[in-house]
């Protein structure tokens, strides 16, 4: 007598994608650099979560968070972050070339181009309309992620008026951004840990 096979068991999580190799992650940061004119963090953000999905939007905010509050550059402190993640300091390497090297040969060619046309009037108003293409960029990124505050521990109310306190005092007030890290930083810290407390 035969018996049906036996149905198959629960199936585990599905893994979660990641770079399969340091060249997966070289080769993506130089898409993701060659993207960005005018600021890169829209493109890391629609590239790495949404795309590839190699991390949750609640996990960009904080690695995006820790990144903001080491010297540097912002996004070149992510992809340190995420290549150290993934491969230790041999990914934290990769991913910080990948950013850099084709941006710097890109870099070097326009300013050579540059020197030649600098004194045109057209060039200089070009450039200056691509200073608001950056800060609509940084804008719409920074509201696709507010979705992820939802589960914070603080809850939207309190991170919107963080955010409304942190525009006054660098917009307005043009207080240095290292005394709004640390002042709204060290606040929004001590508030969550409370939260968090047992």
């Amino acid at each position: 007598m035969s018996f049906p096979p036996a149905a198959p068991g629960p199936a585990g999580p599905e893994p979660r994608p990641r770079p399969t190799s340091l060249t997966d992650l070289f080769v993506s940061f130089t898409l993701l650099a060659l993207q960005g004119f005018g600021g890169v963090l829209a493109v890391v953000q629609r590239e790495l979560v949404e795309k590839k999905r190699w991390l949750t939007r609640e996990e960009f905010l904080e690695e995006w968070a820790v990144a903001q509050i080491m010297p540097g550059p912002n996004v070149i402190n992510l992809a340190v972050v995420i290549g150290d993640r993934y491969f230790g300091i041999r990914g934290a390497v990769a991913a910080l070339a990948g950013l850099l090297l084709m941006p710097l040969v890109v870099v070097l060619a326009l300013a050579l181009i540059y020197a030649e046309f600098a004194g045109n009037p057209q060039v200089a108003n070009a450039l200056r309309g691509m200073g608001a293409v950056a800060a609509g960029l940084i804008t719409a990124t920074g509201l696709k992620l507010a979705g992820a505050l939802k589960g914070h521990p603080l809850g939207i109310a309190l991170c919107a008026v963080l955010g409304v306190c942190a525009f006054v005092a660098i917009a307005l007030l043009r207080l240095p951004l290292v005394t709004v890290l640390l002042g709204l930083g060290g606040i929004s810290c001590v508030l969550t840990w409370r939260k968090l407390r047992p």
